[in-house]
């Protein structure tokens, strides 16, 4: 089976900000996710990444690993305003402060009238007892502070004091300086905080700009300075007289002074146009002015300051290669040892650094590596700049490392920013950023390296810097993002569990923390969800999944596009295909695909995080192919896998997982081709990959189980006894190195269970089965774990059991523990149509486990087996709606609280959407949100249950019935008859009121092989006399037949053995007839008038769809038949009568009647006429009788009109189309002229007094045969629904046969009704008025095919 694997992959989100070509990054880690595949023995064969679903019987499981990305805090990769001094001059430029005052409550409120006057502001050294700025207003509600407020360097935080006209202070507000100072943001940027008012009522938020631009007098005194130094006219390298010089040098001087002036203007109102104009001004200044003048370079800076802020507003790539240019140029124009220089440097170097975060060109980044080094061994030893030099640098590394996977730079960059962190004094402002940065780096080389030590450091790093940041910090979410992430790839590579839940821990309180608006909250979402997966991979909790889904789309909807989208989609990918291994839903490895494939297209070629995606992109293909069979999927798979190896470095931490996955993928191919040139790749690239995986390593348990599954594969093709050998020996080696509790060990241990016993197959080794076995058994019983896995342990165990022990007492451990395990499977917590999905790969447990009974003589244990193993959704929806009288005596709360979650979880299994990949993605997360809150009803549901039993006397509540209490309520009138069938053998179990265990019949006679025979010879005359639609929804077929078929072929099959009579005639005498013996039950002549008794058929397998009432011999003088001895009724499970007779509630008088409608024309179906005289024949009946009945025909009723007949009569009569749905039973329908009445609609309806539903349609008790045990049809979903007893067919029916049946089947019951219901209605009559109705239309001249196949069909379901 193929096999996902993650590598750790990288992205990283870069946005440009502050004056100086400063960058936010938000970096994103890509991370590795493990699966175990798992093969299964002889018996059965299953795939288990990290989450197990059965496969095929000869299929092997691989383990599926996927690459999650985790983003490191965007803070942690700025550099610092003091790292580059942003004007590029000798003397500090102080930032520059603009505020703006806005009221943000409702202008119209009592406080309407408010004026606000100045702004005192606290904190600034010169100012001891603050200085107040007036206000001026702008606008209703606005008000602005014209002057600019300078704060020095010296400045660490202000307190703001907003005051009125009538001299009160309405708020203050305190602002961290230093930390804007760290966290710049573009000039056109407005940050704002709201103000704490002394009034409730008034809400005020301060906005402001925070920018550095040089001041006048900076640009005056440059002047000066450079006055003195050449004289006012005269520039170095001129002789034109200095007439000319002085002339340019005044009109530069001008356009620089006017070009700053409006680049000041374009940081206080945010006009565009004066930001352009500023940028000419200063254009203008720097063509003008002499080439070599002193200062030149200050000239272009100032302009490219401009060109910054509005690359930085517009966007356009241009103006930041004119601004790399002008600082080229600057840096040029400056001498050798001019203390400016290094300044230069840096800020060139951040230039480089923008241009290549939005080009992607590795030139850019290698100049940039240049400009700062160049910057770094200019800047003075001591000198206070230097730490955050070392650490830009560093960071420059680490982005080329980013991009290109050379070890060296990440080693490069660790290595200049632990310069940084020992450069810089405990009690600094910037230590915790060098800290977290320092911290970053050491995990990016763990992830490429794998050692063990690099993580550790970063943790050890990380967590000081969380230390010594304090609470309510900007920078918190970022440092407890950073840490949050290093505990997840630790606990990627030693699976120890507290660290993924720290990492849970600090990851959730990093999102807490941050504003919804924030940039960084994608990143941080990203994460999280990250780590919901990973400890999903290791516990198979359900809900850490789907809080990993949903964190996920949050981060992909808030991510802009040309960010960090193909991170977070390829995250959301791997999620989506977690969860689809452990529910196997279509629509998530769907939406796996879609998400995984457009990050991979997004993602440019050359890219160090290409090679991840690919390899999950090719992961989500082999699992999608596992489920579906199609070819192009693995070869999809194999195609993105391979690239994925290609573009992988020689030594790249991730290459073993890489490796790994593409082997898994050659496998599966193999597994469904042959072709051994495919299972010889496998067994090439997962040796690789094990050969390069460290020792210790997280991964090498899953590597080694994925080769050990090649071996095995090819042993199974060639027999080569060294394979299996092989296969052994890789197998128990992952055992052994897999941590106790770790979910993926159930999964090895089944693989390697079903290795030893191919192995003693082969020599007939005891001990090679001891083994198989016990790791079965091991696997089986393990607390944690995939229950797929856990089930294909159980259902190998028992059939290993059965093969060579079948006497063995462990047979009944396992299968109760293999049954215990498919109730887990198809939770609550899943849609029903998501159960019934899940429950076609354990489709026949129950059956297995019921013959091996048997054979033990433990008939109360087969039907014990049987209850509980079948029927599972109907189960499950009937204990949703138990009567919980006896709870609510006890306890009324705790009963409430169980009838409000069940009515909830009901809605949620029959209501919940489905997502679609053509949806939006807020219709996604809205139905990812509903599925939350599904999981964690189902939690409260297993809650409840737990609180209910541990009260004395509801020790069993809701649990799988024992034999015993089965026995208690078998109906007086006849016995219920389940007849089990497995390839092994066939039995009947008679349930027989007052005794305690059921009779046990066997049939020798009868087989799987017979019953699958008889099926297939039914279905085909059905088919030839065009009475099986082909397809449920096909109305195209529809408009060809009569209620839902073609009118049959009037001819007689004359043939020696027809078909039919030969079906009817195998069942009778080899199931039915021995039955009735065993039972003392004998032949009635229908002239004695007497009441024939009640049998209750419960079939099980291919017997559900043969007509074992109708069973009998009909050719010839010795003909006898079912009918002839016993009135049948169907049940889809015993309970479904034995909770009838418990709960014989007798039904509100109020609500005694019958509703009744035709629908004759319904839109794009056959029109059938007859409905309307069946349903108008049946009226005049009830009304001749005094029955409360109700008519309502075509147009005449709604959907809702129709439901609101059933809630308001005991028993209806539908004569209509109706359709099967066996993909999602719930929207199995009646077709009505006005739309649709759905099954799901029909059980969420509030049917008290339902009794009697008389289905005149065609196929309405037809199951679906990959679910032959869950009843799969309209009249199982009608007793579900709460009606007692059902009237269905087995096919489809004749328009002018419906109508006799119907007509004769109401005269039956009103003639038996007498005087006992007033104007009510009774159904209790129904069996026999059915036989009776039948028996009409049997008596027809002859007892061709086609007239048996006219009365057969008609069946009754229920008590």
């Amino acid at each position: 089976m193929g096999q996902q694997i993650s590598s750790p992959v990288r992205l990283a989100r870069r946005a440009s900000a502050g004056l100086a070509n400063l960058f936010r990054r938000l970096s994103w880690d890509r991370q590795l996710s493990y699966h175990d595949p798992v093969s299964v023995s002889p018996v059965l064969s299953i795939s288990v990444p990290l989450h197990s679903t059965i496969a095929d019987s000869n299929e092997a499981l691989i383990e599926q690993q996927d690459l999650p990305v985790n983003d490191d805090a965007p803070e942690s990769e700025r550099p610092l305003p003091s790292d580059v001094d942003t004007a590029l001059t000798r003397r500090p430029i102080q930032p520059t402060f603009y505020i703006v005052i806005q009221r943000t409550d409702d202008l119209d409120n009592s406080k309407g009238s408010l004026n606000l006057t100045d702004v005192c502001v606290f904190g600034i050294p010169n100012w001891k007892n603050g200085k107040s700025f007036p206000l001026v207003k702008a606008s209703p509600g606005r008000w602005e502070i014209k002057e600019s407020i300078e704060l020095t360097a010296d400045v660490a935080s202000i307190g703001c004091i907003v005051r009125s006209g009538e001299g009160e202070d309405i708020g203050y507000l305190h602002l961290d300086v230093i930390n804007m100072r760290i966290t710049q943001m573009p000039p056109t940027h407005q940050l704002s905080r709201v103000v704490d008012t002394y009034d409730a009522q008034i809400e005020l938020t301060m906005l402001w700009h925070a920018v550095e631009v040089p001041s006048e007098s900076d640009v005056e005194q440059d002047h000066a300075e450079t006055d003195e130094g050449g004289g006012r006219g005269q520039l170095d390298g001129e002789d034109d007289g200095g007439q000319l010089g002085g002339q340019e040098e005044d009109a530069a001087r001008q356009l620089g002074n006017y070009g700053v002036e409006r680049l000041r203007a374009s940081m206080q109102t945010g006009k565009l146009s004066d930001l352009t104009e500023a940028v000419s001004m200063l254009q203008q200044a720097v063509d003008i002015a002499p080439h070599n003048h002193p200062w030149m370079p200050r000239l272009l800076s100032n302009l490219v300051i401009s060109l910054n802020c509005r690359f930085e507003r517009t966007g356009v790539l241009s103006d930041i290669t004119e601004s790399i240019s002008a600082q080229q140029r600057a840096v040029d124009l400056t001498p050798e040892g001019h203390v400016d220089l290094p300044g230069f440097l840096y800020n060139l170097g951040n230039s480089f650094m923008c241009r290549f975060e939005r080009t992607g060109a590795l030139s850019d980044i290698t100049e940039a590596i240049s400009s700062q080094q160049r910057a770094v061994d200019l800047t003075p030893q001591g000198h206070a700049d230097l730490p955050g030099c070392l650490n830009n640098l560093g960071i420059s590394f680490k982005c080329r490392f980013e991009r290109t996977g050379v070890l060296s730079d990440i080693t490069e960059a660790i290595s200049w920013q632990q310069r940084a962190v020992d450069l810089t004094p405990q009690s600094h402002a910037h230590l915790p950023i060098y800290l977290t940065r320092l911290g970053n780096s050491f995990a990016h080389r763990f992830k490429r390296t794998g050692v063990l030590s690099d993580i550790t450091e970063a943790i050890s790093v990380q967590q000081r810097a969380v230390d010594l940041t304090p609470q309510g910090h900007a920078d918190l979410p970022g440092r407890l993002n950073n840490l949050g992430n290093s505990f997840a790839r630790r606990f990627e590579r030693t699976g120890i569990l507290s660290d993924i839940t720290e990492a849970i821990s600090l990851l959730q309180g990093a999102v807490d923390l941050t504003p919804q608006d924030h940039a960084d909250l994608p990143g941080y979402l990203n994460n999280l969800g990250n780590s919901f997966t990973r400890r999903f991979e290791r516990t198979g909790v359900l809900s850490d999944i789907t809080e990993a889904i949903s964190a996920q789309q949050r981060a992909v909807d808030l991510t802009p596009r040309g960010h960090a989208e193909p991170l977070h989609l390829i995250n959301l990918g791997t999620s989506f295909a977690r969860r689809f291994e452990r529910t196997g839903a279509l629509s998530d490895i769907t939406e796996a695909i879609s998400s995984q494939q457009k990050a991979v297209d997004l993602t440019p070629q050359g890219h160090a995080d290409l090679p991840g995606f690919l390899s999950n992109l090719g992961t989500s293909f082999n699992s999608r192919f596992k489920q579906t069979g199609v070819v192009s999927d693995i070869t999809e798979a194999i195609s993105a896998q391979q690239r994925a190896v290609d573009l992988t470095p020689q030594g790249h931490a991730h290459l073993p997982l890489v490796l790994s996955n593409l082997g898994n993928s050659f496998t599966r191919r193999f597994e469904r081709t042959g072709v051994l040139s495919d299972i010889t790749e496998a067994i090439s690239a997962q040796q690789r990959a094990v050969d390069v995986t460290p020792q210790g390593h997280a991964d090498l348990p899953g590597c080694l189980n994925n080769l050990g599954i090649s071996f095995k594969c090819r042993f199974e093709r060639t027999g080569v006894l060294s394979d299996i050998t092989e296969a052994i020996s890789a197998q128990q080696r992952a055992v052994d190195l897999t941590p106790q509790g770790h979910t993926n060990m159930p999964g090895q241990l089944l693989n390697l269970g079903q290795s030893f016993y191919l192995r003693s197959s082969l020599n007939l080794n005891k001990e090679d089965l001891e083994a198989a076995l016990s790791h079965y058994k091991a696997a089986a019983t393990s607390p944690v774990g995939r229950p797929g896995a856990k089930l294909a342990a159980a259902r190998n165990w028992a059939r290993t059991l059965i093969q060579h022990n079948p006497q063995s007492p462990d047979i009944v451990l396992a299968f109760d523990t293999a049954l215990g395990l498919v109730a887990l499977i198809a939770g609550l917590e899943q849609t029903v149509q998501g159960r019934y999905t899940q429950l076609e790969d354990s489709s026949g447990l129950a059956l297995e486990a019921a013959a091996a009974a048997c054979v033990l003589n433990r008939a109360d244990k087969a039907l014990e087996w049987l209850e509980q193993g079948r029927c599972l959704v109907w189960s499950q929806l009937n204990n949703l709606r138990t009567p919980l009288d006896d709870l609510y005596t006890h306890d009324e709360e705790l009963a409430r609280s169980i009838a409000d979650t069940a009515k909830r979880l009901e809605t949620a299994g029959s209501s919940r959407g489905q997502s679609d990949v053509s949806m939006s993605l807020k219709k996604k997360m809205s139905l990812e949100d509903e599925a939350r809150a599904h999981v964690d009803l189902a939690r409260r549901w297993d809650d409840l249950l737990k609180m209910t039993r541990a009260i004395r006397g509801f020790e069993s509540f809701l649990m799988p019935a024992s034999c015993c209490a089965i026995m208690r309520n078998i109906p007086e009138s006849g016995p219920i008859v389940v007849i089990t069938i497995d390839k092994h053998r066939c039995d009947a179990l008679a349930l027989l009121a007052g005794l305690e265990e059921p009779i046990h019949i066997p049939l020798p006679n009868f087989t799987l092989e017979k019953a699958s025979a008889y099926r297939i010879d039914l279905d085909s005359e059905l088919r030839s006399q065009h009475l099986r639609s082909r397809a449920v929804e096909d109305m195209a077929g529809l408009m060809r037949e009569s209620r839902g078929i073609r009118p049959a072929r009037m001819t007689k099959r004359l043939l020696d053995d027809p078909p039919v009579h030969r079906v009817l005639r195998g069942l009778w005498q080899e199931v039915v007839k021995p039955i009735l013996d065993a039972l003392g039950f004998s032949c009635e002549d229908r002239a004695s008038g007497r009441l024939l008794p009640r049998l209750w058929w419960c079939p099980t397998g291919p017997l559900t769809f043969l007509p074992l009432h109708a069973a009998g011999i009909y050719l010839g003088q010795d003909s006898e038949s079912a009918f002839d001895y016993v009135v049948s009724s169907y049940t889809p499970t015993v309970a479904a009568i034995t909770d009838r007779v418990q709960r014989n509630i007798a039904i509100d008088a109020k609500g005694l009647g019958l509703f009744l409608t035709s629908q004759p024309s319904v839109p794009g179906a056959p029109s059938i006429p007859g409905t309307t005289r069946e349903v108008q024949s049946i009226f005049r009946m009830a009304e001749e009788r005094g029955t409360k009945v109700l008519k309502l025909e075509g147009d005449e009723v709604t959907v809702g009109g129709c439901i609101e007949g059933m809630e308001s009569f005991s028993s209806i009569h539908l004569a209509c189309h109706g359709t099967q749905n066996a993909a999602d039973p719930l929207k199995s329908r009646f077709l009505f002229h006005q739309g649709s009445l759905e099954l799901g609609t029909i059980l969420k309806s509030n049917l008290r007094n339902a009794d009697l539903a008389f289905l005149s349609a065609c196929q309405t008790s037809t199951g679906e045969e990959k679910l032959s045990d869950e009843a799969v049809h309209l009249a199982a979903g009608m007793l579900a629904a709460g009606y007692r007893r059902v009237v269905g067919t087995m096919w489809s029916i004749r328009d002018h046969a419906a109508q006799e049946v119907s007509i004769a089947f109401y005269k039956y019951i009103f003639d038996h009704q007498g005087g006992t219901i007033a104007a009510g209605f009774d159904g209790s009559h129904s069996a026999h008025a059915l036989h009776h109705a039948t028996q009409q239309l049997r008596d027809s001249p002859d007892d061709s095919e086609l007239s048996l196949l006219t009365w057969i069909p008609f069946v009754h379901f229920g008590y």
